[in-house]
């Protein structure tokens, strides 16, 4: 790894880190701040569910209605478009661009002429990657955690909420890789940030058409979002050793390929 590259990227990226942790901690933090409003209209809104489609409840990863009663159970329902979704899509975003934005601005003959390697340039930027998904996830946990404390009308479990959160984690990682895979199969020098976007929606939706739709739920098992565990308020809620295997295996998998095709790949100067 090089210092001075190492620190460069994490001056380039530190505006857009900031913005997509506000961002992120702003939704949560106003959507919980709506749950005493929820909890005082429970009547209410039992009413409005029990005229949705049985599978409304399962598109937030809900089974039972009552679990949007519990502060937990109704911060992993209403949170996870905020914690899975848009953090997956800043991960892919950063990694897919890290590496190529070199070639498609331009620079990569003023950072080659650097005495460096493929390889110290390689693992400069991807801790980058990985020392920003660090940090957007302690905030934005630490974040949900205030929220939880300060809305809480009863005691929830503190560990199924860590458990999330490491779940998340690691799924922001594995799409940071995916994206830094993507980059570097991409022959012609130019962004792939809608693509990079597209591929999370679909991943997701597809996670989605999984839960609400009973004959096609072994499709879930395409995307990464199934491998997340939601069911917070079970009480057989834990790590589960299939899931840190996949996100791991995957995740390392793909950096392998990835470090391998750049070493080798032509660079546009």
């Amino acid at each position: 790894m090089n210092k001075s590259l190492f620190i460069r990227e994490l001056r380039c990226n530190a505006m857009s880190l900031l913005i997509w942790t506000a961002v992120i901690t702003f939704f949560i933090s106003a959507t919980m701040s709506l749950y005493s409003v929820f909890l005082e209209n429970n009547s209410k809104i039992l009413a409005m569910v029990s005229i949705l489609p049985e599978g409304a409840l399962q598109f937030k990863g809900v089974s039972d209605v009552n679990d949007l009663f519990s502060v937990l159970g109704f911060y992993s329902a209403n949170n996870v478009i905020f914690m899975l979704v848009l953090g997956s899509i800043y991960s892919i975003v950063l990694s897919s661009g890290i590496v190529l934005k070199e070639e498609y601005n331009k620079t990569a003959e003023f950072l080659l002429s650097w005495p460096v390697t493929r390889n110290q340039v390689f693992f400069s930027k991807l801790s980058v990657v990985f020392i920003n998904i660090l940090v957007i996830n302690i905030v934005t946990t630490i974040a949900g955690y205030i929220s939880l404390e300060i809305c809480k009308k009863e005691p929830y479990n503190v560990n199924a909420f860590l458990i999330l959160s490491f779940y998340t984690m690691l799924l922001h990682l594995f799409f940071a890789a995916l994206g830094l895979f993507l980059s570097v199969l991409v022959r012609k020098p130019k962004p792939i940030t809608t693509l990079s976007i597209a591929l999370v929606l679909i991943l997701y939706f597809i996670y989605t058409i999984s839960n609400i739709t009973p004959n096609l739920s072994w499709t879930g098992y395409v995307s990464p979002y199934k491998f997340v565990n939601l069911d917070v308020l079970n009480s057989n809620y834990r790590i589960e050793l299939v899931n840190i295997v996949y996100f791991s295996g995957f995740t390392v998998l793909l950096l392998t390929f990835s470090r391998r095709i750049y070493s080798r790949k032509d660079i546009y100067l």
